[in-house]
């Protein structure tokens, strides 16, 4: 089995639009970057051409990289301070997959569509996120206080002034102290008042935000 000249041409184009892809990532310090990026396409370009030549049924290859590609993105999706962070860049090696096998099988104009597509999502769709984000967000926060017989109903009062929606709360006692967790919904500009207030209020004795 020989490679032609058009081999190598999909293996240089999967390099390139991998290498974009990875400098997005990479630019946004995230756990795959550019060098992982560009492994993949390129490997996926390499297993599509060699299921192509090598097998009568090159979609069993072509399978077996998108499954390959499911044990790389589950290891990059993990939990941090009670939310689950990676997804994106997961989803990015799926599709960075996705265009490697586009390139490898010779689809090159759905392919590059979809590169496009997919890096005007990342680009353009960011501060449309960041705008979101901004207007609704989600904080947990951890309040101790004196135990003075009484409950910490007056802070679930105080988040309600600054139409904080609570989504969750918990309070329990321990000696002469009492602590209340909970979890507000609202926008940046909200939370930040709140906060403000809770690290002048002379009563808390540990704040965690």
């Amino acid at each position: 089995m020989d490679f032609v000249q058009e081999d190598i041409y999909k293996l240089l184009v999967s390099f390139l639009l991998g290498a974009v892809i990875g400098t997005e990532r990479e630019y946004r310090s995230k756990s795959a970057g550019l060098r992982t990026m560009i492994l993949i396409a390129v490997g996926s370009t390499l297993f599509t051409i060699l299921s192509i030549r090598v097998s009568s049924d090159a979609g069993r290859i072509a399978a077996n990289i998108v499954t390959g590609i499911g044990f790389i993105g589950a290891g990059i999706i993990f939990r941090e301070n009670n939310r689950v962070v990676g997804i994106t860049t997961a989803a990015i090696v799926w599709v960075t997959a996705a265009v490697g096998m586009g390139i490898g099988a010779g689809f090159y104009a759905v392919t590059i569509a979809t590169f496009i597509i997919s890096g005007l999502s990342l680009v353009i769709l960011a501060p449309i996120q960041q705008f979101i984000r901004r207007k609704s967000q989600i904080r947990n926060y951890k309040l101790v206080c004196p135990y003075q017989r009484k409950t910490l109903k007056f802070y679930e009062e105080q988040f309600k002034e600054h139409d904080l929606k609570i989504l969750q709360g918990q309070q329990s006692r321990s000696g002469n102290t009492i602590t209340g967790t909970w979890t507000l919904q609202g926008s940046e500009k909200k939370h930040d008042k709140l906060t403000k207030q809770l690290l002048n209020d002379p009563e808390i004795t540990e704040f965690d935000f």
